[in-house]
Parts: C-alpha cells; sequence; structure tokens
C-alpha cells in the first residue's frame, strides 16, 4: 500500500510525464510544418516514449493499492524560433523531469517506502540517457549552425541518434 506522501508524489509525476509527451508532440507538430520530416518523427518518438512513461506510473500506482489520477495539463508552447532552442527547451525540460524524479525518491527514503525507490531506480536511469542524447543533439546542432545544408543533413539522420537506455540506437 502506497503512503498518502508517495501517492501525492507519484500522482505530481503522472501529470509531468503526460505535459512532457504533449510538449514533444507540440514540438513535433511545429517541425513538421517547418519541414523537418526527421526531427519531427524523433520528437513523435519522444512523444510516444512519454506515453509509455505516465502509463507505468498510472500502473504502479494503482498496484500498489493507490489511485492514479489524469489531471489537466497546461498547453505546451506551440512556436518556437528555431531547431536549437527548441532542443534547449527539450533539455530543460528533462532536467527539470530528472530532478522530480528525484524529489520523489527523497520522499521515499524519508518515507521508508523502498519498493517504490527500487522501482523508480528504472526512471532514473532512463533520465541520463535522455538528457545525454539531447546534449549530443545541441552538440551537433552547435557544430552546424543554422547552415540550411547542414541543417538538412542533420535532419535526415537524427533518428539514428534515438538510443535506449543501454545505449543502443532504436
Amino acid at each position: 500500500m502506497l503512503k498518502e506522501k508517495i501517492e501525492k508524489a507519484l500522482n505530481a509525476q503522472i501529470e509531468k510525464e503526460i505535459y512532457s509527451s504533449h510538449l514533444y508532440l507540440s514540438m513535433a507538430s511545429w517541425s513538421e510544418t517547418k519541414g523537418y520530416e526527421g526531427i519531427s518523427q524523433w520528437l513523435y518518438a519522444q512523444s510516444a516514449e512519454e506515453r509509455l512513461h505516465f502509463l507505468k506510473f498510472i500502473g504502479y500506482v494503482n498496484e500498489r493499492g493507490g489511485h492514479a489520477e489524469v489531471s489537466a495539463i497546461k498547453m505546451p508552447d506551440s512556436t518556437f524560433s528555431d531547431v536549437l532552442s527548441m532542443f534547449k527547451a527539450v533539455l530543460k525540460h528533462e532536467e527539470f523531469i530528472s530532478e522530480s524524479i528525484n524529489e520523489i525518491i527523497s520522499v521515499c527514503i524519508n518515507e521508508k517506502d523502498f519498493s517504490t525507490q527500487n522501482w523508480l531506480q528504472w526512471f532514473v536511469t532512463e533520465q541520463i540517457e535522455e538528457e545525454k542524447s539531447v546534449r549530443i543533439i545541441i552538440d551537433k546542432l552547435n557544430m552546424i549552425g543554422n547552415d540550411g545544408n547542414t541543417l538538412y543533413l542533420f535532419d535526415k539522420d537524427i533518428m539514428s541518434m534515438r538510443t535506449t537506455s543501454t545505449g543502443t540506437a532504436q
């Protein structure tokens, strides 16, 4: 059975994970309308992955005797000045999610809920990989700048940069 503080923290994380999925969906739509087919596909895949994350949280809360709540979320940004600034926003968001998961682990430690703490370790590993992946993309974008030709090639190759938490290409 989940303690009240743990259930509350996990439900707050569900909302954040749903927002993440919607944020990346919004970014994918923007990219697609700008002609960045590869970038949009990368972001659609990220959105789908975030959906799986919030479903994992929902399942866990309910399995542990809690009640997972699916709340309304705020509308994510839908326009971006350029690809680099959009990916910087992705990194900032992933760092926010990492910190949020770390805060839940802190609550677990204080509440002596070692089962939930252990369950969250998968997300800790996942977040390390997510941040690393986005940093690599930002580094590549910084190298190529806003040159149309190299950005075109980057757009064609971005899906090869998607990795799992084990570091292998998807």
